[in-house]
């Protein structure tokens, strides 16, 4: 695709754990419908409770690394269902082509990552690859220019993301953080044209629009 402008500008990855906070995925559904307008983009769901449930199944049955990578991306598609229904405008797609389709008809596309994951199999299936690392690979996959990660506030910014993400990122590709408790950042964040020239860090509570890394 080189010198052709890429179907896909920006990957947002929407945090499961968003979830767990009271009001957050409220708020981002709002930030997300009023922001998405003329921008490229598609929204990968994180793994959240979903993959919290097989981390504990992992532990207690002892089910082995495989099938525990497979069943929290199945957990991503769960969330993918859910974010698709509340988001309007949405369309709940599982592939590139579904992509292409789904914003080419102005409607925002949410990936079911499963079964294009499973054929391609391109990441360690480890606790250390979440789906930070699975938005990045995504990036590289539409030659998209940037990942946008939306997160609840972390307590540690060395946690902001996974072990593996800026290892599966493309070089070039734009990475930055928006959390829940600064969502008028994701205006500028998913900014197109033209492209970012500042990023705003925020203190310990996690306010603002962030690199990862």
């Amino acid at each position: 695709m080189t010198g052709e402008t890429p179907v896909v500008h920006t990957v947002v990855k929407v945090g499961g754990g968003l979830l767990g906070r009271a009001g957050a995925f409220e708020l981002v559904i709002e930030a997300l419908t009023a922001f998405r307008a003329g921008r490229r983009l598609v929204v990968l769901p994180g793994g959240g409770p979903f993959a919290e449930a097989v981390r504990q199944m992992f532990k207690r049955v002892k089910i082995g690394e495989d099938a525990a990578h497979w069943m929290a991306v199945l957990g991503m598609d769960q969330y993918a269902h859910a974010l698709a229904a509340r988001l309007p405008h949405a369309a709940l797609v599982d592939g590139e082509g579904g992509i292409a389709a789904a914003l080419q008809a102005d409607r925002l596309p949410v990936l079911a990552p499963f079964r294009w994951l499973r054929a391609a199999d391109p990441l360690p299936h480890s606790w250390e690859v979440t789906s930070d690392s699975i938005a990045a690979w995504l990036a590289g996959q539409l030659h998209a220019r940037r990942v946008v990660l939306i997160k609840p506030a972390p307590a540690d910014a060395r946690t902001l993301v996974d072990s593996s993400f800026l290892r599966t990122l493309p070089h070039g590709v734009e990475h930055l953080i928006v959390t829940a408790d600064d969502l008028g950042q994701l205006d500028v964040a998913l900014r197109e044209e033209p492209p970012l020239d500042r990023h705003t860090r925020g203190g310990r509570g996690g306010r603002g629009g962030r690199r990862a890394g």
